[in-house]
């Protein structure tokens, strides 16, 4: 998703900056809200490829039964970050346990320990999805972060999160298939040029 900054004014009594998200998300209906290390980040709503290119995602994961049982696969879920006291994302796409109904935290975001995969596919403002939510996600312990980035044509996979960072991380380029961890709970396959088609814009 592509985002902007947002600075807060500084007028009498300073809202938080859940209150500050939550106004904007009122203001601004259907843009993705977030608070990724303290800053507001405020995402227009995506275009068509990257809703097709979603929608391409899911197959395989629901093809492998992973919306069924013990998980579901999810779109836009807020996930409560521990880098901060009012830190949350929304990512694009998220594999989580079939009981996260029972771990929410706050601000309708979930426990990020229900989480066994999330997924990102970049828009305008990409450095965010390849820098701070990397850092963010690694410090909740989400245990695979997936990276359809469009701006460079690859997809990346990273594993094994450690403090700020994954202590695995694989780029894959189109003509590649890449399997994801059987912890997310089964067999997945990514055709890595299917995806980046499916993101592009269609002359």
């Amino acid at each position: 998703m592509s985002a902007a900054a947002v600075e807060h004014p500084c007028d009498g009594e300073p809202e938080s900056l859940l209150e500050t998200a939550n106004m904007l998300m009122e203001q601004h209906p259907g843009h993705r809200v977030e608070i990724i290390g303290g800053i507001i980040t405020v995402a227009p709503p995506p275009d068509g490829p990257h809703a097709r290119a979603l929608t391409k995602l899911m197959r395989p994961f629901i093809a492998a039964g992973l919306d069924d049982g013990e998980t579901e696969v999810l779109q836009g879920i807020g996930l409560w970050l521990p880098g901060g006291p009012e830190d949350y994302a929304i990512p694009d796409l998220a594999v989580v346990d079939a009981d996260f109904d029972e771990h929410p935290v706050e601000n309708n975001c979930y426990d990020p320990a229900v989480f066994r995969l999330v997924l990102e596919v970049t828009s305008s403002n990409y450095n965010n999805d390849l820098r701070n939510k990397v850092a963010a996600y690694a410090e909740a312990k989400i245990p695979v972060y997936v990276i359809v980035d469009r701006k460079h044509g690859r997809v990346h996979v990273l594993t094994e999160p450690m403090g700020g960072g994954y202590d695995s991380h694989q780029v894959c380029a189109p003509g590649q298939q890449v399997t994801l961890p059987a912890s997310i709970g089964a067999a997945v396959t990514l055709d890595v040029a299917d995806l980046l088609k499916a993101g592009q814009r269609r002359k």
